[in-house]
């Protein structure tokens, strides 16, 4: 019984931020109480081998909903294929001043400036152990707002060594519009240095440990094809192991007029789809299958979700879906993605 609709217009009573905390702590209790077993149907579906991980279906959770790992548990039991936690840096930092999150219902958008808050690295570890989940768990990492661009790859390098071991694959996330100039990284220069630091300590962590865990890269949808490429080129390079398109747009086109459409912040839902897609068609027709593709923005529906991967993708996720949709539109996508 899908009863969604009837929490939605309380939930949307309240202040965005507060409806997700009171979303997340209401899933945990459940979860630990057990009111979750057997909440996703189970689904003839064909697992799928993507990054060298065995997911057993396509339908991902994005990072950001569950950015310090808490609510593990409770997002498993909704029948994702696969989770992505974080963004986490390595030091605990509030984010940006509240409010920062903004809902544009008229357009099943969302804005967001969190800025990275989180628990920091070593209590998010802490978290996935106390975690019962055993499935495919993406963490997803980040730089501390105050460290400058020169030293962004310590951050990443630092959180890529504490959660190695407790990763099925690590997301280096470069593209988040709210923490300041972060998406410079994105530009060739930054970004071979950066890539190549990552790949020589992966290379290093998979021979201490004596298991590979695979590295994606997520990009921002305000870049131009030539960009997209270039990025591409470097992911062939550097031999990654996968990237994610996209994080939100600082675009507010779809939305003019629209109360809250002037917040600063990154804008994701409905009107984000059409950029992501066009960035996984372009990263597609340049990486040939080399690099897999996970596709993100803008899901709301099992039509969007399969145009992502006849765009390219391997897989997909979803965040501000869940918002406008509740947990059926998991199943809905789980159904669309079956063949």
């Amino acid at each position: 019984m899908n009863i969604y609709p009837l929490i939605k217009p309380v939930l949307f009573q309240l202040e965005a931020e507060r409806a997700h905390d009171v979303t997340l702590a209401s899933l945990k209790l459940a979860s630990q109480y057990g009111l979750l077993r057997g909440f996703a149907p189970t689904l003839a579906e064909q697992a799928t081998q993507v990054m060298g991980i065995m997911f057993p279906n396509r339908v991902g959770l994005a990072a950001g909903l569950d950015k310090n790992g808490a609510v593990i548990d409770g997002m498993a039991a909704l029948g994702f294929g696969f989770l992505e936690i974080g963004t986490i840096t390595p030091r605990a930092q509030p984010g940006n001043p509240k409010p920062r999150l903004f809902r544009l219902p008229q357009v099943a958008g969302i804005i967001n400036r969190f800025g990275f808050n989180n628990v920091g690295v070593d209590q998010l570890i802490e978290n996935v152990k106390a975690a019962q989940f055993k499935g495919v768990l993406g963490i997803n990492i980040g730089k501390n707002f105050d460290t400058p661009n020169e030293r962004a790859a310590d951050d990443y390098l630092h959180c890529l060594r504490k959660v190695y071991a407790y990763a099925s694959y690590v997301t280096v996330n470069i593209s988040s519009p709210n923490t300041k100039n972060l998406r410079a990284l994105q530009e060739k220069e930054a970004l071979s240095q950066l890539l190549a630091s990552l790949k020589a300590e992966q290379t290093a962590l998979a021979q201490q440990q004596g298991k590979y865990v695979p590295i994606a890269l997520k990009i921002a949808p305000d870049l131009s094809n030539e960009q997209v490429q270039e990025i591409a080129e470097l992911l062939m390079q550097h031999q990654f192991d996968g990237v994610i398109a996209t994080n939100t747009t600082l675009s507010r086109e779809a939305v003019q007029g629209l109360a809250h459409a002037n917040e600063a912040g990154g804008l994701s839902g409905a009107p984000v789809k059409a950029g992501s897609t066009q960035v996984i068609r372009t990263l597609a027709a340049r990486l040939q299958g080399s690099v897999p593709i996970i596709g993100v923005g803008g899901i709301l529906s099992g039509a969007d979700a399969q145009e992502k991967i006849a765009a390219g993708a391997s897989l997909v996720q979803v965040y501000s879906g869940l918002i406008y949709k509740g947990p059926a539109l998991v199943t809905e996508l789980r159904r669309a993605l079956q063949a």
